[in-house]
């Protein structure tokens, strides 16, 4: 019997935690597709958040480590640095990356350390209740922000892909999302490249992901993605923000 599809033997046959109708899974999926695919299996090594993705060890059939919340970044940096013929990632949410973890991100991007971070956006803090996240859209509705976002008070939201394109050490920048069978797509191929560029030796690549959070958001899974597509793609733009992959070895 022909084989039509079977699950990435990079995928562990943990169940995942994720809530119902949160897009972690799809995203863990492609990360394993591209892993397979790339024919890196043996050497890659990725590093855990502190998050709703914080038992990605778990999940993942490589070399996991788990990092500091926020600090994921800085451990990628060393795992590459010692081990440079490795392919090392980063899988982080809105909290630990852009919020306890701007530093070490902005940081590592501006040395353009050879490392990929996945990056899901879903513009709450979603392991911890659903307060505002450094993402949180102005007038979004939080636990923390009841009321909405309001960014007299507490400022915008940070736009992660615009902010490191502007870095000269980043090599590949592409803001995707999963919403829908054509995104899942373009979102894989992105992935793709990001790992591809740091097999490559180009430097520091970032995919952010934008995710839904029904539980934190008060939605359904199906209402979830429309909400995502009514409210963050405007806000988030999808696109390629930085892209030096043509380029030599810098």
């Amino acid at each position: 019997m022909a084989v039509v599809y079977q699950k990435s033997k990079m995928l562990t046959d943990a169940p995942l935690h994720y809530c119902p109708g949160c897009t972690h899974g799809i995203i863990h999926k492609l990360v394993a597709e591209v892993i397979e695919e790339l024919g890196v299996e043996g050497q890659t090594i990725g590093v855990a958040p502190v998050g709703c993705a914080v038992m990605a060890y778990d999940y993942f059939a490589c070399d996991m480590v788990e990092a500091p919340h926020g600090r994921a970044p800085a451990v990628a940096t060393g795992i590459k640095r010692v081990h440079p013929q490795n392919v090392v990632f980063t899988y982080q949410g809105d909290g630990d990356l852009a919020a306890i973890g701007t530093a070490e991100t902005v940081h590592a991007a501006t040395r353009g350390e050879n490392i990929t971070i996945i990056f899901v956006n879903n513009a709450i803090y979603g392991m911890t209740g659903g307060q505002m996240a450094p993402t949180t859209m102005p007038g979004q509705v939080t636990q923390t922000s009841p009321y909405g976002r309001d960014p007299h008070a507490a400022g915008y939201p940070v736009r992660i892909c615009e902010m490191l394109s502007t870095l000269d050490g980043v090599a590949y920048a592409e803001r995707v999302t999963v919403e829908s069978i054509p995104n899942i797509r373009k979102a894989k191929a992105a992935i793709k490249k990001a790992f591809t560029a740091q097999i490559e030796k180009k430097g520091f690549s970032i995919v952010e992901v934008l995710s839904t959070c029904p539980t934190n958001w008060g939605l359904t899974p199906v209402e979830a993605l429309d909400w995502l597509r009514t409210n963050m793609i405007p806000y988030y733009p999808l696109g390629v923000y930085k892209d030096k992959t043509a380029e030599g070895v810098y």
